[in-house]
């Protein structure tokens, strides 16, 4: 499918979204969104997409929300049907039974990291830097990042980036586990791929549960997360890939998974 404001490419197993608004710095519009969409229909409609990476130019990962968006928005009613897409958009990264990783290189601000946080990993080049600046403009972020940054950097560390509003650079974003790993500038998306590769040899249907145990249990409590996991693993049990997979372990050969 031709998108305008985002370029999709396929690398093997993963299907690469780049952001492609290089005069807005891959600014994400409402149009953004809508294109991505369907990108992640696409990919999780393709059994041989094993992943789904995002990147955006060297420079600059997302400079953040289309402030045009923002600036048409006229009362509440408005602003919360704007962030329902955003909303819509980070829920369908997150339910994607796949792998969804972010491969930055430069500028990640924002709506841009935002996004970023919604996906399942995050590598950074050396030389990215990372920020929510809404308390420059007089806003807040509304696109989860007061929700899932505290939950990967803990409370105390979020409330600092997003009172401070000043980018961290990618090694002080890997200390402190905004990002997952940091790779050499300009080989993000390289480990990005490399990483996918490696999923590619593991069995579909134990990435997607394990993905939805962990982001379906980070919701519950610790008793009722067990009994969720103990629901998914006893499913798992019952697919040809589990056969498979202990099969062939025991017959100290490589599994050959269907998906099934």
């Amino acid at each position: 499918m031709a998108y305008q404001d985002i370029r999709t490419d396929r690398d093997g197993p993963a299907l690469v979204i780049t952001f492609n608004r290089p005069v807005r710095r891959n600014a994400i519009a409402v149009a953004t969104m809508r294109e991505i969409m369907q990108a992640l229909d696409e990919a999780a409609a393709e059994d041989a997409v094993r992943a789904v990476i995002f990147t955006g130019g060297p420079d600059y990962f997302s400079a953040g929300a289309d402030l045009n968006d923002a600036l048409a928005i006229e009362g509440a009613k408005d602003g919360v049907d704007y962030f329902k897409r955003w909303h819509a958009l980070t829920g369908a990264m997150e339910t994607l039974d796949k792998p969804v990783l972010a491969a930055i290189e430069g500028f990640c601000l924002t709506g841009g990291l935002e996004l970023a946080l919604a996906c399942d990993i995050r590598i950074a080049g050396a030389g990215a830097s990372f920020a929510i600046t809404s308390a420059r403009i007089g806003t807040v972020a509304g696109a989860g990042g007061t929700q899932r940054l505290p939950r990967i950097v803990g409370q105390a560390k979020a409330l600092e980036l997003l009172f401070a509003a000043e980018p961290i650079d990618a090694e002080e974003a890997y200390r402190i586990g905004l990002i997952n790993r940091l790779a050499v500038a300009g080989e993000a998306l390289e480990t990005a791929e490399a990483m996918v590769r490696l999923y590619q040899e593991r069995a579909p249907m134990s990435l997607g549960f394990a993905k939805r145990a962990v982001r379906g249990g980070m919701q519950m409590d610790l008793v009722s997360g067990l009994a969720y996991e103990t629901m998914l693993a006893a499913t798992i049990y019952g697919t040809a890939d589990r056969r498979e997979g202990i099969s062939a372990f025991l017959e100290k050969r490589r599994p050959d998974f269907t998906g099934a």
